[in-house]
């Protein structure tokens, strides 16, 4: 069965940082793109960031480039996003998620979702 488990959130002050990490279980980790959503109370789930199954390619939503960033290692099977001058708006439960393709980070059809991690940030 595979799972993919985050960890890292927490509650932060305005101007901070957070390092979020994602386990993952799948056996062929490096076979798979990785990427990062988020969703906020009453708010659609939204895109963050995404990197290629060997990490040669990033992409990012407009909403956090310049302020987070992601990154793998696909000997520990894990996958990382940085977030730095964390905002109030950045509150939300982050989630991650893998997919064969790239691509299907532009549509949010992923094969696989871990269950999220909260994430606050105080004014």
């Amino acid at each position: 069965q595979v799972q993919l488990v985050e960890s890292g959130g927490g509650l932060v002050q305005a101007g901070g940082s957070l390092r979020l990490s994602c386990a993952a279980s799948l056996r062929t980790f490096s076979s798979y793109a990785m990427g990062w959503f988020r969703q906020a109370p009453g708010a659609q789930r939204e895109f963050l960031a995404a990197i290629s199954r060997i990490g040669l390619r990033t992409y990012y939503a407009d909403s956090v480039k310049g302020r987070f960033a992601i990154s793998r290692d696909n000997a520990k099977n894990t996958v990382y996003l940085q977030m730095n001058s964390l905002k109030p708006e950045d509150t939300a439960v982050y989630y991650c998620a893998a997919s064969v393709g790239f691509s299907d980070f532009a549509s949010g059809s992923m094969d696989y979702w871990g269950k999220g991690t909260l994430v606050t940030v105080s004014s």
